[in-house]
């Protein structure tokens, strides 16, 4: 049976740490952004942890198993 590839989208977007979880970076920072505040994009700037099922299922595509 072959090897079950990598799913690229998802590589292109996400990261596993060093643990095993899953990283990404914010969404709506690309544009408009004189409407947010500075504490706003401050914030957005920052990469977050994804948590739960959603977490496990791109974890999984990105190991490729």
């Amino acid at each position: 049976m072959p090897k079950q590839k990598t799913k690229k989208a998802v590589v292109k977007r996400m990261k596993l740490t060093k643990s095993g979880k899953v990283k990404r970076h914010q969404s709506f920072t690309s544009h408009l952004l004189t409407r947010r505040t500075s504490k706003r994009k401050r914030h957005l700037r920052s990469a977050v942890i994804v948590e739960g099922v959603f977490g496990k299922k791109m974890a999984r595509l990105l190991r490729g198993v």
